[in-house]
């Protein structure tokens, strides 16, 4: 067993009988390695800020974890049907996206779930870099394996969208928008953004990635002084760091029941969702199209996540992609 798989066991354990001692012996046994191997494996968990306290004749009991987002503290307690039964983890990566891909390109199964504490290549949209400062935020690809046709691929896009506002509103007192087509917004600054990508044939999916960044706890001189959207995070909008496990846990059990209700009775009721938390309906906006800008009142989305604008002179147009603003 690799020194990470050993870590995990040992805190799958710890989880099993919290507040409750667990004898080195038991461990010995669970990880099939020594009592001193169990000991050293102890330490590189101190190391990583867990508290572990050591009693002879009764064994190790976790006393407080630090904020990590290793798979079996995600897993604790998770409930999900689908998403999160697997949790990949890397301490950095260039793009959680880019692993993702390889795991669909593999037999990973649906809803597997990439998680890393730092990436040096996030992705944004266009070919954006997001930037992913360790330890602070969250960064997460999702795999999933619809039986949908491609054309509805860009469904998903709001699943998760309405999966990370829910999220947020799970876990503090504060109150998400989503912006069109992509993006949350707190108080009008973006907190979070989502890039989905796709492999399929002609009438079959093979898979689709959902990509989502979320700014938890970056302090406001971690943001890039030359972004195009004001952005912000949860921590400076709230006041108060909030829990990045926490936040995983709220997000994967979103992502779940929307991911599922997605599959089980269509598109109608995420998008009624999304609609609700999304401010600029039926306001008049701008939408930069890079080739052109066009304007009219955003009067909803249609079933290919297009956004419907009625124009100044009555026509309705279908927008596919591009940045909206409100006028």
């Amino acid at each position: 067993m690799t020194n990470k798989g050993a870590r995990e066991e040992i805190l799958r354990l710890f989880r099993q009988r919290e507040e409750e001692f667990v004898s080195g012996e038991e461990l010995s046994q669970s990880l099939g390695v020594s009592r001193t191997a169990v000991w050293k494996q102890i330490k590189l968990l101190r190391d990583l800020g867990y508290v572990i306290e050591a009693v002879p004749s009764r064994g190790y009991r976790l006393a407080t974890a630090p904020d990590t987002l290793i798979p079996a503290e995600i897993q604790s307690g998770l409930g999900t049907r689908l998403i999160g039964r697997e949790v990949v983890y890397f301490e950095e990566t260039d793009s959680t996206n880019v692993r993702a891909h390889e795991l669909g390109e593999s037999a990973a199964p649906d809803g597997t779930v990439v998680i890393a504490e730092h990436q040096v290549a996030g992705k944004g949209r266009r070919g954006r870099q997001w930037v992913s400062p360790p330890g602070v935020n969250l960064y997460t690809s999702v795999l999933l394996r619809p039986d949908i046709f491609p054309r509805f691929a860009t469904q998903l896009t709001f699943v998760s969208a309405v999966a990370v506002a829910r999220a947020i509103e799970d876990v503090t007192d504060l109150k998400p928008r989503v912006k069109w087509p992509n993006d949350i917004l707190i108080g009008g600054k973006k907190t979070a953004g989502l890039l989905n990508e796709m492999s399929a044939e002609t009438e079959s999916i093979n898979y689709v990635i959902l990509g989502i960044g979320v700014n938890l706890n970056m302090s406001s001189g971690q943001f890039p002084s030359d972004l195009r959207y004001p952005a912000t995070s949860v921590a400076l909008e709230q006041g108060a760091p909030v829990s990045r496990l926490d936040f995983a846990r709220a997000l994967l059990r979103r992502l779940d029941h929307y991911y599922l209700l997605f599959l089980e009775q269509g598109f109608s009721q995420v998008i009624s969702d999304w609609e609700n938390l999304c401010d600029l309906m039926g306001m008049t906006v701008e939408v930069d199209c890079q080739d052109r800008i066009i304007r009219g009142r955003a009067e909803g989305i249609d079933e290919d996540g297009a956004l419907l604008l009625r124009l100044p002179d009555g026509m309705r147009e279908r927008v596919l992609a591009g940045d909206v603003r409100p006028v």
